[in-house]
């Protein structure tokens, strides 16, 4: 999986934060709600829009950032 085929950024939307798909859910927003507790179960649940993949590629965004 290739997190540049989930993970997009346009000037417009969001102030130009990396989202998920075009969608107005940010990388910022999921990492949030992950690191204050939340499974990855319980977020598919509360964004029926989102997959396993979105979170995934939010995930290997970060990381990249990182390295």
């Amino acid at each position: 999986m290739d997190y540049r085929d989930i993970i997009t950024i346009e000037p417009g939307k969001r102030s130009g934060k990396p989202c998920i798909r075009g969608m107005r859910i940010t990388v910022y927003d999921i990492l949030k709600y992950l690191a204050s507790g939340m499974t990855q179960q319980e977020i598919l649940e509360d964004f029926s829009e989102l997959t396993s993949e979105d979170i995934k590629a939010c995930l290997a965004f970060a990381a990249d950032r990182e390295n």
